[in-house]
């Protein structure tokens, strides 16, 4: 967390109940105001300083200690959270604290004692080539705004986007002429993914022949592409119940999301021969460690490039 000026706050008495909000309030307003936090990971931050404060409950925040925090890094575990979870839990536990400690709320700072969290490495769930291909097909002229919905499931496999990326897709940002489209990645870092042939196809139709209808339902022109009935941006929400259904439609497994999409994507472009790098450009990876888990994943590729190059194949 980057330096700052300490407010310009007053605080004699031990920080307890009522004061444990105040401050969890102050530390969000400066993540949103001056580290200027998306406004996914600010609402991340919220909810997990939430469920520490309820936590707390009327407990100062000066008396706790490294076990306290412990014991609540525990109390996570148990409430069966991903090891993803606990950690970026942990994550902004340490922020708050750093942050009473440059306040002048706490002298010491418990938090600093935590050991990391680790994450056990989760192989991701990937459609295979021949399900992704019925999938992208399964919305069907019986359904509402099926065309919509093809534009979105082609949209999701030919970009790798994350499906926040693909709700707030501004129709600015969608360059069909150009073959690409302008994506707003985490922490507001942008990258130019390249659209395929089928999802520019299908993006036309549905730009020319159901978004008009769609965007007269609202007040005022939508900016975005994808729009819902009323003509306001397609939520997150809505996108995972669309994707829900169409892989259920065509057999697919139920633990499948929008994010399986994403994951089958660098999956495919790695077993066609992409390097590891173009891949990371393409997620918006910020850590090739991150993209690394998909040579975990593609073990035909790996057994193929071991006949092809091993001496004793």
């Amino acid at each position: 967390m980057p330096p700052r000026k300490p407010l310009k706050v007053v605080h004699a008495a031990p920080a307890a109940g009522g004061q444990t909000a105040r401050w969890v309030a102050l530390c969000l307003d400066y993540l949103r105001t001056e580290c200027h936090l998306a406004p996914n990971s600010l609402a991340a931050y919220t909810r997990d300083l939430k469920r520490l404060q309820t936590w707390l409950g009327e407990r100062a925040l000066t008396s706790l200690t490294v076990r306290d925090l412990s014991n609540y890094i525990a109390w996570l575990q148990q409430q069966k959270l991903a090891p993803a979870s606990v950690g970026r839990h942990m994550a902004a536990l340490k922020v708050f604290f750093r942050f009473l400690q440059v306040e002048g709320v706490l002298k010491e700072n418990p938090a600093e004692l935590l050991a990391t969290q680790k994450k056990w490495q989760h192989i991701p769930d990937v459609l295979s080539t021949n399900v992704v291909k019925e999938l992208v097909a399964a919305p069907q002229p019986y359904d509402p705004y099926y065309r919509r919905d093809r534009a979105l499931l082609e949209l999701l496999y030919a970009t790798g986007c994350r499906v926040s990326e693909v709700s707030a897709l501004p129709m600015r940002d969608l360059h069909l002429d150009e073959r690409h489209c302008l994506v707003q990645g985490k922490g507001s870092k942008q990258r130019l993914v390249p659209l395929g042939d089928a999802a520019i196809a299908a993006l036309k139709d549905y730009l020319q022949l159901e978004r008009p209808e769609l965007a007269a339902a609202a007040k005022s022109p939508p900016p975005w592409v994808l729009l819902s009935r009323r003509g306001k941006r397609l939520r997150r929400e809505a996108i995972w119940e669309l994707v829900k259904r169409y892989v259920a439609r065509v057999g697919g497994p139920g633990s499948a999301s929008p994010h399986t999409m994403r994951h089958s994507f660098a999956t495919h472009l790695l077993s066609g021969g992409a390097d590891l790098r173009q891949v990371q450009e393409l997620l918006g990876h910020a850590s090739i460690a991150t993209t690394q888990i998909y040579t975990h994943v593609d073990q035909t590729r790996l057994k193929k490039v071991h006949q092809q190059y091993h001496p004793r194949a």
